[in-house]
């Protein structure tokens, strides 16, 4: 699964109105959304009564390494983790940057928590 501007990762068990976004597992407990994009969601979310709260600080994480897939999954796992601090279970990626520091190559990922529920005041899970 490729991370990108854009991707939502949402955490498993987040019950979710129908028609509900398909889900790819990602990471241990997480699932990228496949199908539907952040627009979407929300307006999906708007209309069945339920909100897709924005939290304001943005996330942002760093992880070096010469594998690819493995520093992404690092930087993403770190970001979620920020994100269950927060008792959040929807996270937005904002962007997604690769460079190096003295030819070793890292990742930093920026991203916000969301979450997602049926009512309009927020409950931490």
């Amino acid at each position: 699964m490729l991370i990108t501007t854009g991707t939502m990762l949402i955490k498993d068990g987040t019950i979710l109105p129908e028609p509900s976004p398909k889900r790819a597992s990602y990471s241990s407990g997480w699932n990228s959304v496949t199908d539907f994009e952040r627009r979407e969601i929300e307006k999906q979310l708007d209309t069945a009564g339920w909100t897709f709260f924005y939290i304001a600080g943005q996330i942002k994480t760093s992880a070096f390494g010469f594998d690819d897939q493995k520093r992404m999954l690092t930087a993403v796992r770190r970001a979620i983790r920020d994100v269950q601090t927060q008792g959040c279970n929807c996270l937005e990626i904002d962007q997604v940057t690769e460079q190096s520091f003295l030819g070793v190559p890292y990742v930093s990922v920026f991203a916000h928590s969301r979450h997602i529920q049926n009512g309009n005041r927020f409950v931490r899970i």
